[in-house]
């Protein structure tokens, strides 16, 4: 598609009416942070079950697997309801439907901790799953709305902390307040953390339009524009790198022979990641596409480390280093490059962000299963690898109109 073609979808025609938004001067840095301890929520809620498998099967009466269906309940509602709710509701008020989002988060989230049957736990977790869908649609697009447009890439890296957060940390916090107490009290504590961080954005929070309704394009239109296609295949290509080998972190460290827990390991990875982030920050608004290459280079050559290095315990520790870096810093580009790419439509072409990645953290759990069925835990850094590269190529592919030079 031309550019010019490309400017007439996305035209909006002259409004009598003066936009509900006006253009900001400072940075909302208080609700920039609420919104990331939304994104933290979300990603704890989705992988905590993980570290709790034994005592909520006992609880509930039922088997490890069973409990291990949490997990995939919740991605399957995200990955069935996200984009068809952003599109239904992209033209309502930005504040408002976001706490309607988290509000509903809540209140799935608190019947999960209080449930004492598996079923109800279950669609529980699909309608929790759904919301997180809903407000991952938002968050990346919300947050540069109400923030100056030169700062637009801070905003998302700001915004962004929170997930890998919640990968890091997240998961081990939850396992170890549900093993300290009860496995309940971890619900309840991820409930709490997203009321006082809903409560911010509702006290705080600058309202942000929806997008007019003649600006809009067909869903499948958005998915056509140049360069998001592309995006969504580097999103679950280098997802589908990290997730095989986080996922099953335990048996490769394992097959290595290191003396490095599981822990420990994720320690290292999360403080990496914040370190990334705050890389990605500082340098997002002028290098956008150098860094996204600059990244994945990094990624594939941790994924190296990783196979060649193994027997080596420096060598797993510099790796993960590396490894972790990249990934904090992976979904503000990601997400920039959505947003920037996505024009008028960045809400929906956000929307298929956690689409793409919860598709990507099924697909990891499945390959890595089947692989850890006929080789040991190293096969996961070869996984590693070769999905790393193939993400390096569609970066390198989709420079154009996929990875802006400026967002």
């Amino acid at each position: 598609m031309e550019p010019a073609s490309r400017s007439a979808l996305h035209a909006t025609p002259r409004s009598p009416t003066p936009p509900i938004t006006a253009v900001p001067d400072r940075l909302p840095l208080a609700t920039l942070v609420a919104l990331a301890v939304i994104g933290f929520v979300l990603v704890a809620m989705e992988t905590m079950p993980a570290g709790l498998l034994p005592e909520i099967a006992t609880a509930l009466g039922t088997n490890e697997g069973t409990v291990g269906l949490f997990i995939s309940a919740y991605a399957l509602g995200t990955v069935i309801v996200t984009i068809p709710a952003i599109t239904l509701t992209r033209g309502m008020s930005r504040k408002p439907l976001l706490l309607a989002a988290v509000s509903g988060l809540i209140v799935a989230n608190t019947i999960t901790a209080v449930s004492g049957d598996v079923v109800v736990s279950l669609v529980s977790r699909f309608i929790a799953g759904a919301f997180s869908g809903v407000i991952w649609g938002m968050l990346a697009a919300y947050g540069r709305k109400i923030s100056p447009p030169s700062r637009a890439g801070l905003s998302l890296a700001i915004v962004s902390v929170g997930a890998p957060v919640g990968f890091a940390l997240g998961t081990p916090l939850g396992s170890w307040l549900g093993m300290t107490f009860d496995w309940r009290w971890a619900f309840v504590g991820l409930t709490a953390v997203a009321v006082a961080a809903g409560a911010i954005i509702a006290l705080i929070a600058p309202h942000a339009a929806g997008q007019p309704g003649a600006s809009r394009l067909p869903l499948a239109r958005v998915l056509r524009i140049p360069g998001i296609a592309v995006i969504l295949a580097v999103i679950f290509t280098w997802m589908l790198a990290h997730n095989t080998i986080y996922t099953y972190i335990s048996p490769y460290l394992r097959a290595t022979g290191s003396l490095l827990t599981v822990d420990v390991e994720l320690l290292i990875f999360g403080v990496a990641s914040v370190v990334g982030i705050v890389i990605v920050g500082a340098l997002l608004d002028r290098y956008p596409r150098p860094l996204l290459h600059g990244s994945v280079v990094v990624f594939v050559a941790a994924a190296v480390i990783l196979l060649v290095g193994h027997a080596w315990t420096p060598a797993i520790i510099v790796a993960t280093v590396l490894w972790g870096m990249t990934f904090g810093g992976a979904s503000a580009q990601l997400q920039g490059a959505l947003t920037t790419t996505g024009g008028p439509d960045s809400d929906v072409a956000n929307s298929f962000l956690p689409v793409a990645f919860n598709l990507a953290i099924f697909t990891a759990g499945i390959l890595g299963a089947v692989l850890l069925n006929h080789f040991d835990g190293l096969i996961l850094a070869v996984v590693m690898i070769v999905s790393g590269i193939a993400a390096l190529f569609l970066t390198v592919y989709g420079r154009r109109n996929a990875f802006p030079s400026r967002l």
